[in-house]
């Protein structure tokens, strides 16, 4: 003998508040977690002139809006900006870019778990083990499939500024807050 099937209730609507709360928290699930991009360039003149025609264009920008109307002013402004544009486009055509991506929070802990300080270390305020987490921050924050080898051949090879940039690209997009307190 096979019992009555009971249809099943619909849920209750939701409520407004309820399907707002909905769709705010499907956008909090879904943000972007913050990237930097480390430029990479050799080519010291093209820094050079995209650096000069950045300080140009700054320089016509703010005379252009402390003279509005002055044409000549406007047009060189423009000028310059288109400048500043070109020796851009020099510059990246000449660099090559790395591009790291903040990890989720457990993540993080869990890789500065896995390369603890040595004592001494501890003792001086390290919250981790400087001489191998660095390597593990780089491989596994790249964007572009850096792996730890490659990570560690370039922290050792290249010179202590280009290493220390490295470094700090990494890991300062851990660090990167996009939230704010607000007062209410």
């Amino acid at each position: 003998m096979s019992r009555p099937t009971q249809a099943k209730r619909p849920a209750p609507p939701a409520s407004p508040a309820e399907g707002a709360w909905a769709a705010k928290m499907d956008r909090l699930r879904h943000r972007a977690r913050p990237q930097n991009r480390l430029r990479v360039c050799d080519d010291d003149e093209l820094r050079q002139r995209h650096d000069e025609a950045e300080q140009t264009a700054r320089r016509a920008r703010f005379v252009a809006e402390a003279n509005p109307g002055d044409e000549l002013a406007e047009r060189q402004s423009a000028d310059a900006d288109s400048a500043r544009d070109q020796a851009l486009a020099a510059l990246d055509e000449a660099s090559e870019f790395l591009t790291f991506r903040a990890l989720p929070r457990p993540v993080l802990e869990e890789l500065i778990s896995e390369h603890p300080p040595t004592e001494q270390q501890a003792e001086e305020g390290a919250i981790f083990n400087p001489d191998t987490f660095p390597v593990a921050l780089v491989a596994a924050a790249s964007v572009d499939g850096m792996s730890p080898e490659e990570a560690e051949e370039l922290l050792n090879g290249w010179s202590a500024p280009d290493a220390n940039a490295l470094w700090d690209a990494a890991w300062q997009v851990q660090q990167q807050s996009r939230v704010e307190l607000g007062k209410g």
